[in-house]
């Protein structure tokens, strides 16, 4: 086991080089309150004399399960004091008391965090996983590009030719313009999935946006969680709302079933396994297991404000019209001619979530880190950077292979395109497996089937986060090149 000392929750250390005989202050980080501070026997409500040190748990790298700092008899402190915690610090397993041991005053306020950073991995990995996610993006926008600027301006300019008797004989994307918005199989599902994946989206691109400010700094532990959680109760709305007007657009009409599948879908199964995992926390005597005041506290958050922000968005969703598409569906269905290898839905979607994954696998691998080796993560910058990558490497990817099917007569794209972009959650559990085998030194039972349930809440939200931009991209990339082709 080892010791790690809370520094952050009330102060950290007061700035030592202030002139002796002056009131001085604390700097101030993003996310946290400044605190005043003076000399010994001048202290008010306004200031204090006493740098308060507290710890947070005991971890070890054979385990992840943390447990309370003062668990062993001999950590105890005389005079306890149990400083309230926010949300995300009590989901992560931090009980923070007071330290029976002193603060090192020879430790320069400049210097408090010199113990952190020089374990941290130098952030010349992280250029260069900046540098390869560069790389991917580019090679797939000079191939978007060169279909979008050549090949797909020459088919649209030979398509609008009413004096080429042929065109409509020739194979193509446009051969398939009435059945390419022919509503997909499994449609409400499909709606759902990509509600809780725009849900997902804002949640994570705030949440990031804000740590890029500072706000959600390490010094402000568990913040970020909690902003995560709150994001995620308050965005229920627009959840409902893409879910609907998408379901509608398919053609369907049991919107209170579409509504209920919204906010009970993801729900239920990461609730199922948050509290399989609390169970094995609780049966362990961790410190992560949550008290039953902050479930019940949970339940009513998403009862009380997320299912009623659901039914908001849904109820908006379905008075709006159905997305108005630019072609007609025939009444019955083209024949898909027989399809190559590398065409076919299964080859497609395998390959087309290696690329995405190629740009964000370095930046993964620190994320793991300081998930399950307690390594403190603070170059958010990096990864809002690599966000935006993600974000366009999906987009492009499943725009190209799209294009590609489309040109096959394939017209079966609503469900491709989401998977193709999602499978990128498979190769992330690849790679959580060989992390947690080559990496970790793990023992026992509990800390796997914890490892791995974790992993897999993470697959799934992953999945749902990549499947959503694809489908939208492709969604777009669809409506555009069939208005503007000219459909007898």
């Amino acid at each position: 086991m080892k010791r790690r000392i809370h520094f952050g929750f009330v102060t950290l250390l007061v700035y030592s080089l202030v002139s002796y005989f002056c009131s001085c202050s604390a700097f101030y980080l993003p996310g946290l309150a400044p605190v005043s501070f003076c000399e010994d026997g001048k202290g008010g409500e306004d200031c204090q004399t006493v740098i308060q040190l507290f710890v947070n748990r005991l971890d070890s790298v054979e385990s992840v399960l943390p447990y309370e700092y003062d668990v062993f008899d001999f950590c105890k402190d005389a005079k306890e004091s149990r400083p309230s915690e926010n949300l995300g610090q009590v989901l992560f397993g931090e009980r923070i008391e007071s330290s029976p041991y002193k603060e090192n005053n020879s430790i320069k306020w400049a210097s408090r965090w010199d113990y952190i950073l020089v374990s941290m991995p130098h952030t010349n990995i992280q250029w260069f996983s900046i540098m390869n996610s560069l790389v991917i993006v580019l090679f797939l926008s000079g191939m978007v590009a060169m279909i979008m600027l050549r090949t797909l301006h020459k088919d649209i300019a030979r398509y609008n030719q009413v004096d080429q008797e042929d065109a409509q004989e020739e194979s193509g994307w446009k051969q398939v313009h009435g059945d390419v918005f022919r509503p997909p199989r499994k449609g409400m599902l499909l709606s759902v999935f990509l509600g809780q994946g725009t849900q997902i989206f804002i949640m994570t691109f705030i949440t990031l946006f804000l740590a890029c400010l500072g706000f959600l700094s390490p010094a402000n532990r568990g913040a970020l969680m909690t902003c995560a959680v709150v994001l995620w109760v308050l965005l229920g709305t627009p959840a409902g709302y893409v879910s609907a007007r998408l379901y509608k657009t398919f053609g369907g009409e049991k919107w209170k079933t579409n509504v209920l599948f919204s906010f009970i879908c993801l729900i239920f199964v990461l609730h199922f396994y948050f509290f399989l995992m609390n169970l094995i926390l609780w049966v362990e005597g961790s410190s992560a297991a949550i008290p039953f005041g902050t479930l019940v506290a949970i339940l009513a958050l998403w009862f009380g404000i997320s299912v009623p922000l659901t039914f908001v968005g849904a109820y908006f969703g379905f008075k709006k019209p159905a997305i108005e598409q630019p072609v007609r569906t025939n009444q019955i269905p083209r024949q898909i001619p027989e399809q190559s290898f590398f065409t076919k839905p299964i080859p497609g979607i395998v390959m087309g979530g290696i690329l995405p994954f190629g740009c964000i696998f370095i930046q993964l691998f620190f994320i793991l880190n300081s998930i399950w080796s307690h390594q403190m993560y603070y170059m958010f910058g990096f990864l809002f950077l690599v966000f935006i990558i993600l974000l366009i490497t999906c987009s492009e990817a499943t725009v190209l292979l799209c294009y590609f099917h489309l040109c096959a007569e394939d017209y079966h794209w609503w469900w491709r395109s989401f998977l193709t972009s999602g499978f990128t959650a498979v190769y992330l559990f690849v790679y959580a497996v060989h992390y947690f085998f080559s990496k970790l030194q793990i023992i026992g039972a509990a800390s796997t089937i914890l490892y791995f349930g974790y992993t897999m809440i993470m697959v799934l939200i992953f999945f749902l986060f990549t499947g959503t931009i694809g489908f939208f991209a492709c969604f777009w990339f669809v409506n555009k090149i069939y208005s503007v082709v000219k459909v007898d």
